[in-house]
């Protein structure tokens, strides 16, 4: 996202790409937006393997960082003439696990232009369902999503377009196949411990699984597709993969010594070498949850991007639905909520083309954050706002990213007392200088509705330039609220400190 430029308004035959940086395999699709409809036009991918590139210490190797920056620069070129409102890019499990993923990160951004996020395994298992549910939307039943990637696999239970379970387990066929088959060699040991250690992490899922119960199992992604056609190649089934097809496939895999001896057709050269370790975690998923046949969707991660991408261009943003699930799962005061909201907006639309807040997606943030500051009440008064915060930052918010849970967080953990930056200048310099502005806003809009009144502010006037604000208010009206007055005296002194000059009359 471009932070400086103005929000996007979605026309006909509207250019969307997604981007998934994935731990086996980065992926690119492109697609047209035509009367609401997505038609994908163009699709690229890259077996980068990244998390092949983690090393003892958890650490990207150079030559694993090196990979998906070539592949990305070939994705730039891609996408150059979409608008970066139009872009979304995000990492999965082994961006999560990397140590120095913050270091591929900004060298990524300053190649492709725009913000990378690196999703939760909660938040991959939504837009996994969402791609799948939209590619499989005439089947109205309950169904089982299993998406195994390069170093998590997802499993979802839903209903049309809304989960209602969702879990990332940390198996995947590359992580997986650096375990249990490194040196390329396949036993009947080995597999069987791939199978073990893959049935251990289904456990904390299995009873809960089994009892929400399912009609249909439908998998996603590459490891499945390259499973479904070698059962089809091989005879084993016409169409979907059976119990029965899939112990086949594992016979016939065990028949080989190492993953070079692979001879299938259809298999590519690359998927060979993490295939046993796929055909492991499958087999486990089948076994521990009792699944008998399972269909394939085209859809997976990247067009769960593009139709929530779509949304957000509708304003249909699941993010919304997240807040105000929060709001009132916590109680919170929601008049006095939409009292704070109201004016911090207010007064962004003031300052926000001397501040460069013009991107639409700061209204957002402003917005969720004036509607999130009092979450913390429930549980206790003192220090509340740092309880909020860190109910913001560790709740399972769908579709927020890491990055705007720690954004919300900051500024809702800074809305009222000392005004600190240090929480900001853990982010890039650019999101430091925008967020910390957003919150004084926020803080402004605190200070002026501290009495909790229902009566209407009267109209103000806020500028900025700089560091430096000014507040006016219609004359005489400041001199009859000696609450609001010292407020406004301390708050200046508290922005002072953090280098801000607040001025008011």
């Amino acid at each position: 996202m471009n932070q400086e430029t103005a929000s996007f308004n979605p026309s006909e035959s509207s250019l969307l790409a997604a981007i998934d940086l994935g731990s086996n395999s980065f992926h690119i699709v492109v697609a047209k937006l035509v009367q609401g409809e997505l038609q994908p036009i163009d699709l690229l991918s890259d077996k980068v393997q990244l998390a092949a590139g983690l090393d003892e210490n958890r650490m990207l190797t150079p030559e694993a960082r090196q990979r998906g920056l070539d592949c990305l620069e070939r994705f730039a070129q891609r996408v150059r003439d979409i608008p970066e409102q139009q872009i979304r890019i995000v990492g999965t499990n082994a961006l999560r696990e990397a140590v120095n993923s913050d270091e591929f990160i900004q060298d990524a951004e300053k190649l492709m232009g725009c913000s990378i996020e690196v999703i939760a395994g909660i938040e991959e298992a939504r837009l996994i369902y969402l791609g799948v549910s939209h590619t499989l939307a005439g089947n109205h039943g309950r169904r089982l999503v299993i998406d195994i990637g390069g170093g998590s696999t997802e499993f979802v239970i839903g209903e049309r377009f809304e989960p209602l379970e969702l879990e990332s387990l940390e198996m995947g066929c590359v992580s997986f196949n650096k375990r249990y088959f490194a040196d390329g060699v396949i036993s009947e040991k080995s597999f069987q411990l791939a199978v073990f250690g893959a049935l251990r992490e289904l456990l904390s899922i299995k009873r809960k699984y089994r009892q929400q119960g399912w009609e249909d199992c439908v998998g996603s992604s590459g490891t499945i597709k390259a499973v479904r056609n070698a059962c089809i190649a091989l005879g084993y089934s016409t169409d979907k993969i059976t119990a029965s097809a899939l112990q086949q496939l594992k016979e016939k895999i065990l028949s080989y010594n190492h993953v070079d001896e692979i001879d299938i057709e259809g298999l590519k050269e690359q998927r060979r070498a993490v295939f046993p370790a796929g055909i492991a975690i499958l087999s486990a998923a089948f076994e521990s949850l009792g699944i008998k046949e399972m269909s394939l969707s085209e859809g997976a991660l990247r067009e769960g991007l593009l139709y929530d991408m779509a949304g957000r261009l509708r304003h249909e943003d699941v993010r919304e639905r997240s807040i105000n699930a929060m709001i009132q799962r916590y109680h919170v005061d929601q008049e006095q909520a939409g009292r704070i909201e109201q004016t911090a907006l207010i007064a962004l639309t003031q300052v926000r083309d001397n501040w460069h807040l013009e991107d639409n997606e700061y209204h957002n943030m402003l917005s969720w954050a004036a509607r999130c500051c009092e979450c913390g009440l429930t549980i206790a008064h003192s220090q509340y706002h740092k309880h909020s915060a860190y109910l913001l930052l560790n709740s399972d918010l769908p579709g927020f990213t890491k990055r705007q849970q720690v954004q919300l967080a900051a500024m809702v953990r800074d809305h009222r007392r000392k005004f600190s930056l240090a929480g900001f200048e853990q982010m890039p310099a650019r999101e430091s200088k925008h967020f910390s502005r957003l919150t004084i806003l926020l803080r402004l809009a605190f200070v002026l509705h501290r009495n909790r009144s229902r009566e209407r502010l009267p109209a103000f006037y806020l500028s900025a330039d700089k560091n430096e604000l000014s507040l006016r208010f219609p004359d005489n009206w400041l001199s009859h609220q000696p609450l609001t007055q010292t407020d406004l005296e301390h708050e200046a002194a508290y922005l002072a400190n953090a280098g801000f000059s607040l001025t008011f009359k």
